[in-house]
């Protein structure tokens, strides 16, 4: 007699438990996880619809990659509800005149983090170099600093508090890790070398790396190397809001729902045309402006080197949450501590309203 009601409760309790903003990736026939990830039908399809807005391509970056080898490295997880709990949600004076074009490369050109491309390699994480990168960034923004973050701390030290490694893990998570235990720079914890990705994810089937929190120079500490964010928090969804908190304060990390048509993106602004979908991906906003054909859009740089896409960079339809790219993004200011100590951390909140 209580069965029902009980299978009831659980199915609610399930659903609550996590903050269902990004699509999860489809359940997908063995057959379709094998089949190649590019097809001449998907760029058939967009390049000969006018209204889309976009140019498909058989991205060389992709080129012997399957459809399941692709999702992997669409690494975002939903949201946990309890990872929300305490987490503001910026907002911004709605008096802010904004540009009506901007790009975080040109606004700071002394910070030439904010203008590189990485190359995530076969590994999910992609909410890690969207953290990772955003973070450099502001460092630079606003302590003038020019430095790498690394991505490994994150992916391998995290753990189970961030997600599953290179099979995934939340955005907001890997703020949370920089403000309790700080990120060591790329020099101390390598992602990469000299010629491209150096990480166990550069090739299918490896693990995430192990935690050695021991830097590969024997001079540097690790402890001496964290670099430590203040707190985590969430951006209102109105692009207003997103607008500004990138003209203020840097960069941001977003995450979105990805579709087969994404692996084919070449340029212009891109909307889902065709494909079922795939996974929910990071990446890191830097701007935004209005296309030649007056269609609003985000500019994004992407981590899957500069094969893919237009040299490594999108741009996505703005003002229509397209993909859900306006609902999940995520910041956090960067801590003077380990760096200038007698610098009041309290200072950089005046750049946002709570």
């Amino acid at each position: 007699m209580a069965t029902p009601l009980l299978s009831l409760a659980t199915l609610l309790l399930l659903l609550s438990t996590v903050h269902p903003k990004v699509i999860a990736g489809e359940q997908l026939s063995k057959v379709k996880l094998n089949s190649r990830i590019l097809q001449d039908s998907v760029v058939k399809t967009v390049n000969e619809n006018p209204q889309a807005g976009w140019k498909a391509a058989l991205n060389p970056r992709f080129s012997n990659y399957t459809v399941g080898e692709f999702k992997h490295i669409l690494g975002v997880k939903p949201t946990p509800n309890n990872e929300l709990l305490g987490v503001p949600v910026i907002t911004h004076v709605k008096s802010l005149k904004l540009p009506a074009n901007f790009d975080a490369r040109t606004a700071w050109p002394q910070c030439s983090t904010i203008g590189r491309i990485l190359d995530q390699g076969h590994c999910g994480s992609c909410w890690a170099f969207g953290a990772v990168e955003s973070l450099s960034d502001r460092f630079c923004i606003h302590f003038g600093m020019n430095i790498s973050l690394s991505v490994n701390d994150l992916l391998a030290c995290c753990g189970f508090l961030c997600g599953n490694g290179c099979d995934g893990g939340v955005p907001i998570s890997a703020w949370r890790y920089f403000a309790r235990d700080g990120v060591v720079t790329e020099e101390c914890d390598p992602y990469f070398d000299d010629i491209g990705c150096s990480h166990p994810g550069c090739e299918p089937a490896y693990p995430t790396p192990r935690c050695v929190k021991k830097c590969v120079k024997g001079n540097q500490l690790w402890s001496q190397s964290k670099h430590y964010s203040i707190g985590a928090y969430r951006i209102n969804s109105d692009p207003a809001d997103i607008m500004a908190e990138v003209y203020k304060n840097g960069p941001v990390e977003v995450a979105f729902t990805v579709y087969e048509d994404f692996a084919h993106y070449k340029s212009g602004v891109y909307k889902h045309i065709t494909g079922d979908v795939l996974g929910g991906h990071a990446v890191k906003l830097i701007g935004w402006g209005t296309s030649d054909d007056g269609e609003d859009y985000w500019l994004l740089a992407n981590q899957w080197n500069t094969g893919w896409g237009d040299d490594g960079y999108f741009k996505i339809r703005r003002g229509t949450n397209e993909c859900g790219i306006e609902e999940d993004v995520v910041a956090g200011f960067p801590s003077a501590r380990n760096i200038v100590k007698e610098v009041a951390d309290t200072d950089l909140l005046k750049y946002a309203s709570f």
